[in-house]
């Protein structure tokens, strides 16, 4: 058992690191948003290649962030019963959900992901638009990779819940 503890603790850091980086991404699409609108209202003057960097720096900070809000337990859940429940019964209803759903749900998109990013990567996609972003290819990409890192942390999560299953944790460590 210890060494899947450290296997999950291996795991959340990766998250916690890549999470915390990308965390600061917020900063600069915050940044990027107000210095579009600022242009756009106040100077009339549009940019396409600022409104797709919006989009992309949100895109990155969902996709690789999201197994860091996973690692936090900042993810949507509907608490109606599951809050009534005991801490086993909890880790029990998250190993079967992470076994059921994210597990295979996370293996299909990384799976089917690939050949849409090869050949985006092949043709060396740009936007479309004039005057877009170049290389929509790397954007591309963060979609195995963010699904990626949410199938580690699922495995992480797992591996805390079972810990708590057998009577080696007291409650569900995040």
């Amino acid at each position: 058992m210890d060494f899947l503890k450290k296997i999950s603790q291996f795991i959340d850091a990766i998250n916690e690191k890549i999470g915390l980086g990308v965390s600061w991404l917020t900063s600069l699409m915050v940044l990027t948003v107000v210095y579009d609108v600022i242009m756009r209202y106040g100077f009339k003057k549009g940019n396409i290649a600022v409104q797709e960097m919006e989009w992309h720096l949100f895109a990155v900070i969902f996709l690789i962030g999201a197994a860091y809000s996973l690692k936090k337990d900042a993810h949507v859940r509907v608490d109606i019963i599951y809050t009534s429940l005991s801490t086993k019964k909890k880790a029990w209803i998250d190993m079967l959900g992470t076994f059921i759903f994210l597990v295979p749900f996370s293996i299909i998109i990384i799976y089917s992901s690939r050949g849409f990013i090869e050949s985006s990567w092949a043709l060396s996609e740009v936007s479309p638009d004039p005057g877009g972003l170049p290389a929509r290819y790397t954007l591309k990409a963060m979609i195995p990779l963010g699904f990626v890192l949410i199938l580690l942390q699922g495995i992480s999560q797992a591996i805390k819940n079972l810990l708590v299953i057998v009577g080696k944790e007291n409650k569900i460590a995040q």
